[in-house]
């Protein structure tokens, strides 16, 4: 019997126009929405189908944005498909709150609401410190390690073998690229970011998430959930409190969370939310399993195909 884990989608996935066809297309959908903004007091879905750009991509929209088209993306899938079943999730940093939402650990709305104050707070810090990040390609973690214990920046994603991104203050970036060339990387791409995510200049915005989570009511979650800082199953909720803070200032160990899922037996992966970003790192990590997506009306047609046949 395969067994088929869910993905979601991280940061930067954001795009003006996500999940407006859904909306236009299926009633239920459009409820979704309407029960985000409720849940809110503000319209994030006209954010998401018009934006403009430059609010959409402000952190504390993007997150929720992106967490509630997931959310949605998983919903119509189980409404056109109604025999899925699933047997793990994971999320990309913010994803990881879309997945345990989805495997029952907490409710849609607490999961939105603490993702939108999440994004706040990772504002916050991202204000109060000048930061940065760079994607790193082709260059072995061993190596990308060395380059920020000189640099004096951090690793923050370990996406996939060939690209991982490196997080810290501003000023540090632009030479720890230079090293990071220097010592063999392909390329070295500074990011259109706020901050220094998953680095310790995040930390300003650990203490209040703490607080934030201390009043969410956490489920056992019904299948595993991936944690990003161990790419090992959660928990505990009171261990998962925990990791849900720690993770700010960590890095994403994506890869090492694949690989776990691929040791376990999983063959199929759905990704859910917008872009494709997780269905690329999967073809660089293993390029034999299903990977299917769900984006858009398109992406979910295909999709319920598949998964019929």
């Amino acid at each position: 019997m395969s067994k088929t884990a869910l993905l979601f989608a991280g940061q930067g996935a954001q795009v003006v126009g996500m999940g407006r066809d859904w909306a236009e297309q299926f009633p239920s959908a459009r409820q979704w929405f309407d029960r985000a903004n409720a849940a809110l007091g503000y319209d994030l879905a006209s954010l998401c189908f018009h934006g403009p750009e430059a609010e959409l991509t402000k952190t504390e929209n993007a997150q929720p944005g992106i967490f509630l088209v997931s959310w949605v993306a998983l919903e119509l899938l189980r409404e056109r498909a109604p025999l899925l079943r699933f047997d793990a999730t994971a999320g990309l940093s913010l994803g990881e709150f879309t997945a345990l939402t989805a495997a029952g650990v907490m409710t849609f709305e607490d999961g939105l609401k603490v993702v939108r104050l999440r994004g706040r707070y990772m504002q916050e810090a991202c204000d109060t410190t000048k930061g940065g990040m760079a994607a790193i390609l082709n260059l072995d973690e061993a190596t990308t390690r060395a380059v920020c214990q000189e640099a004096g920046v951090e690793l923050a994603n370990l996406n996939c073998p060939g690209q991982i991104v490196i997080s810290g203050a501003a000023d540090k970036m632009a030479a720890a690229c230079e090293l990071a060339k220097a010592k063999g990387a392909k390329r070295a791409l500074p990011l259109p970011v706020a901050g220094a995510y998953h680095s310790a200049l995040m930390a300003g915005a650990q203490p209040k998430l703490q607080a934030a989570l201390a009043g969410v009511p956490l489920e056992l979650p019904a299948v595993p959930v991936i944690s990003n800082v161990t790419a090992q199953p959660h928990g505990a909720p009171a261990d998962l409190h925990r990791r849900l803070v720690e993770q700010v200032t960590s890095p994403v160990r994506w890869e090492a969370s694949m690989r776990h899922l691929l040791a376990q037996g999983f063959t199929r992966f759905i990704e859910l939310g917008p872009g494709a970003a997780l269905s690329g790192f999967m073809k660089r990590i293993d390029k034999n399993v299903a990977m299917l997506n769900v984006a858009d009306v398109a992406s979910l047609e295909a999709t319920v195909k598949a998964l019929s046949a």
